[in-house]
């Protein structure tokens, strides 16, 4: 008979709970996963409850008024506030977003926040990145031009070039989609994910870059690019409201035209 195990510190427990003050009288509950990997112990969900007229509306605002007020003990990233840096990227009512751009007001019930899912965790809210970082290195998200540029020193398109680049260039890496993907939770150390492939793409598409060839045929592999399934999770969760599944669908149509 086989014993099937849960792995260690996968269990979440309750931890602690933090009344509102006194006299609160506009009052919402926030859950917050909490882990630590200095004590050895299993992750908690600790409680706050948190009186509304004293922060601003978003998520975000919550979150840093109890790291300021509450409990500084807390562990996130943040920076710009304004939905451009994507450091705030977490798992928020059960939908991969930005705290700065979801507000308060748009959760029923209690606001429940965890990492970003299917990551290892560095602490709290802070989730490990450096895997899905060393795959966007790998394909080479830069410019890449073998002819001089001309001597005004520009590298001109025109409208239409320039506006095939729409939908990619707003990317801002938060890997919301990467990380609600089933495709890359099953395959994470291969398949490449829709962040990386919409990255990928945006080369490809750039009129101005003069490795297509080269940036296609690293891409034609089983798991970097074929693992995915068109679930389509990343477009639905994408906080910017971009389509990496058409981006992906798009590199799948050139693999097949060139063999055509």
């Amino acid at each position: 008979m086989v014993e099937l195990r849960l792995p260690r510190n996968s269990t979440i427990g309750i931890g602690k709970t933090f009344p509102a003050p006194a006299g609160a009288k506009n009052v919402k509950t926030f859950r917050i996963y909490r882990w630590s990997p200095d004590d050895g112990k299993n992750p908690v969900i600790d409680i706050y409850e948190l009186d509304l007229d004293t922060f601003g509306p978003m998520v975000l605002d919550a979150i840093i008024h109890i790291k300021n007020e509450v409990d500084p003990t807390l562990t996130f990233r943040r920076s710009c506030r304004e939905g451009i840096c994507g450091s705030c990227a977490m798992n928020i009512d059960g939908e991969n977003t930005l705290a700065c751009l979801k507000p308060i007001k748009s959760i029923e019930g209690d606001v429940r926040i965890y990492p970003l899912p299917h990551m290892p965790i560095v602490k709290d809210l802070v989730s490990n990145l450096d895997g899905a970082y060393a795959q966007l290195r790998a394909i080479q998200p830069w410019m890449k031009s073998d002819s001089a540029p001309p001597p005004d020193g520009e590298r001109r398109q025109s409208i239409e070039e320039r506006a095939k680049l729409d939908g990619m260039w707003e990317c801002i890496l938060c890997f919301c989609c990467t990380t609600s993907c089933p495709s890359y939770w099953w395959n994470g150390d291969r398949y490449l994910g829709p962040a990386v492939l919409l990255a990928a793409y945006r080369w490809i598409a750039d009129s101005r870059d003069e490795h297509t060839g080269e940036r296609l045929d690293e891409l034609e592999d089983t798991f970097k690019l074929y693992a995915c399934r068109t679930i389509m999770n990343c477009t639905q969760t994408c906080p910017k409201g971009l389509n990496p599944a058409k981006a992906i669908g798009r590199i799948k149509e050139l693999q097949i035209e060139r063999k055509l």
